[in-house]
């Protein structure tokens, strides 16, 4: 098997997301160090000791590949594959100490992303994919849910860190599929979100203003899991452009659809000020 092939880089990314995990969780009730990179928009001690292990693992394995994490940013590399790192996605949680958080680890190529893992330590669940070779939690089969209408439909959404400033897209279509829907719940980690369409646990989930790091691993999960996935706006979905949707195969026409009449409204909104 090829070190480039989406099976060994689906390993790759298991155990790195594994070994990062670990230092989350040994340091979880311990004391941290919490700075604030502006606004409410912060990084622990924690994110910065998962990022260097985990890159440090990478770089190992593949040290021709380049490499985009949240805090140390973008390296170089002499291959076409780039590795997409989140340390610890839902760092507000974790430095409240509340359990939900996880880090998220993908390798893109030229096509698209290749290959991803979800790793929640305190739940001991990983979530992984292979492009064309489907998703798992911990080794079993994932597949997205059944539901096919919004009023019996659980949805999960976020809000970005410049959501004072910037309400009207994110505040909005919350409170316009609120009303639709059979429950909303916002759990501070949009890659868990994405893990959680893809096992069928949330049937759809959106947000504004995402990264790569935060959403790559999460899209090959839902597409693999035969969710559906795009941009906000109904576009194909690019890992480059962060307002998103994905959903459950069937809800996607109704969700999609209440999400364009949305945008299409907003962009008809006078500019604010």
């Amino acid at each position: 098997m090829s070190q480039d092939s989406p099976e060994s880089l689906r390993r790759t990314a298991e155990e790195g997301a594994r070994l990062a995990g670990r230092i989350l969780a040994d340091r979880f009730l311990g004391e941290r160090t919490i700075e604030f990179k502006g606004g409410i928009d912060l990084v622990t001690d924690a994110d910065k000791a998962s990022e260097e292990a985990l890159l440090a693992f990478i770089r190992e394995r593949h040290p021709e590949h380049a490499i985009l994490a949240e805090e140390s940013g973008a390296t170089q590399g002499t291959d076409s594959l780039r590795w997409l790192v989140d340390p610890l996605d839902g760092t507000t949680n974790y430095s409240h100490r509340v359990p939900h958080f996880c880090v998220s680890v993908a390798v893109e190529g030229p096509g698209g992303v290749l290959a991803g893992a979800v790793h929640d330590p305190m739940l001991d669940e990983l979530f992984s994919a292979a492009r064309g070779q489907g998703a798992t939690l911990n080794g079993r089969p994932l597949r997205a849910s059944t539901v096919s209408t919004l009023d019996r439909a659980l949805l999960c959404t976020g809000f970005p860190y410049d959501v004072r400033e910037r309400p009207e897209g994110p505040v909005g279509l919350f409170t316009r599929l609120i009303l639709h829907a059979q429950g909303m719940r916002r759990t501070g980690s949009a890659a868990m979100d994405l893990a959680y369409v893809a096992a069928g646990r949330f049937d759809g989930f959106f947000e504004f203003g995402l990264k790569p790091w935060d959403i790559a691993a999460g899209s090959l999960l839902v597409e693999e899991a035969g969710g559906v996935i795009r941009h906000i706006s109904g576009a194909p979905f690019d890992v480059l452009r962060g307002d998103v949707i994905a959903s459950a195969p069937a809800l996607a026409p109704a969700l999609l659809a209440e999400a364009k009449r949305f945008v299409d409204g907003l962009r008809e909104q006078p500019p604010r000020g």
